[in-house]
């Protein structure tokens, strides 16, 4: 039996992978976020980790699995924060912590942020993960309601779109967290006609 160790710490249960799998992704992140996936290979990776790559195939089948799992953790973040959402009593309030929390998952990510907004095998990749999909209808739904219309669709699109591109933007690179942090929930809030 391998000893297991979290590869982040998530709340609401951490993604769980043993030492060799947690390097491994770690390795991956960093030569996905210069090289993009496509342009690292899986010799590259084992290269990085100072293994052969038929060790990093004894861990992971392919570069794909390596993808997801390295998603895997700010998945379960956002799965955590839909959880919390979800038990809120009350759709405002409910959508008050859903933004505060991707406004958070957003800033404290800046580089997964930008690699799956813009990496086109790991937008690939999650288009076909099922789970991806899932939380991404759950977070759609607590958002603009059950049955939005165009009007409820498009502000969450938007909104989806502004955080995710803002917390990448050369523009605000500078911008300590909790000024971006503060930033974007108030246009966000506004956006949405959520109190501040």
């Amino acid at each position: 039996m391998h000893a297991v160790e979290p590869l982040a710490a998530i709340p609401g249960g951490p993604v769980r992978y043993r030492a060799a799998q947690a390097r491994i992704v770690a390795a991956a992140l960093e030569l996905f976020a210069v090289h993009g996936v496509a342009g690292t290979s899986l010799q590259m990776i084992a290269d990085a980790v100072g293994v052969t790559k038929a060790a990093v195939y004894h861990q992971f089948k392919t570069k794909d699995e390596i993808v997801l799992a390295a998603a895997e953790a700010d998945m379960a973040r956002l799965e955590a924060a839909l959880e919390a959402a979800e038990a809120e009593h009350g759709r405002p309030q409910a959508r008050e912590l859903l933004l505060v929390r991707l406004v958070d998952l957003a800033v404290d990510h800046r580089r997964m942020v930008s690699m799956l907004q813009s990496d086109p095998v790991m937008i690939r990749l999650l288009i076909e993960h099922e789970p991806f999909r899932r939380l991404m209808d759950r977070l759609h739904r607590l958002l603009a309601g059950d049955d939005p219309g165009d009007d409820g669709r498009v502000p969450v699109a938007m909104i989806s779109a502004a955080i995710a591109g803002a917390v990448t933007h050369p523009l605000v690179a500078d911008l300590d967290d909790e000024t971006l942090r503060a930033n974007l929930l108030g246009l966000a809030r506004r956006f949405l006609d959520l109190p501040d």
